[in-house]
C-alpha cells in the first residue's frame, strides 16, 4: 500500500447508503484508515484523533456541514476538509470554499473519481507541506 493511503480519514454524512457508499469508494482506493460518522456532533467529538481528511455532507439534520466546517477550522485548521453535496448551487459551493473547504465535491454518478482526484492533491500538499517547516498557515499560502 502506498505511505500516503495511511492517511486518517473521516466521513460525515446523516445518509446511511451516501456513508456506505462513500467508505466503499475509499476502501476501493486504498484508504483503510477510515472513520464514518453519522452526524456533525459526533465528527466534532472526534477531533481528538487527528483527521487529516474529513469528507463532509453539506447538508445535514442539526449541525449542519457548514457549521461543522466552521468549528474544524477553528480547532485544527490543517484538516483538509471537503464538501460532499447534492446541491449543484454555485453559491453553495463559493462559501463552502469561502469557509476554508479545500473542495467542493457533487455527489453522483462521477463521486468516486471526483473524491480519488481530491485525495491525490490533498497528498501532493502534504508531501510538500512535509518538506518545509513552516507554520501550515504560512505554507497554504505559498500555494495561493
Amino acid at each position: 500500500m502506498h505511505p500516503n493511503k495511511n492517511i486518517k480519514v473521516f466521513l460525515v454524512d446523516d445518509d446511511a447508503f451516501n456513508l456506505t457508499l462513500t467508505q466503499q469508494q475509499l476502501l476501493n482506493l486504498g484508504y483503510a484508515n477510515v472513520a464514518a460518522f453519522e452526524n456533525g456532533t459526533d465528527c466534532l467529538n472526534n477531533l481528538a484523533e487527528k483527521p487529516e481528511v474529513v469528507f463532509l455532507d453539506h447538508t445535514m439534520e442539526g449541525v449542519t456541514g457548514f457549521d461543522v466546517l466552521k468549528k474544524i477550522r477553528r480547532v485544527n485548521p490543517d484538516i483538509f476538509v471537503v464538501m460532499l453535496s447534492a446541491q449543484e448551487n454555485m453559491n453553495t459551493a463559493i462559501d463552502s470554499l469561502k469557509y476554508g473547504a479545500f473542495d467542493y465535491i457533487i455527489k453522483g454518478p462521477q463521486q468516486g473519481n471526483k473524491i480519488e482526484n481530491a485525495l491525490e492533491r490533498i497528498t501532493e500538499i502534504m508531501v510538500v507541506l512535509k518538506k518545509t517547516k513552516l507554520p501550515a498557515w504560512r505554507r497554504l499560502l505559498s500555494f495561493i
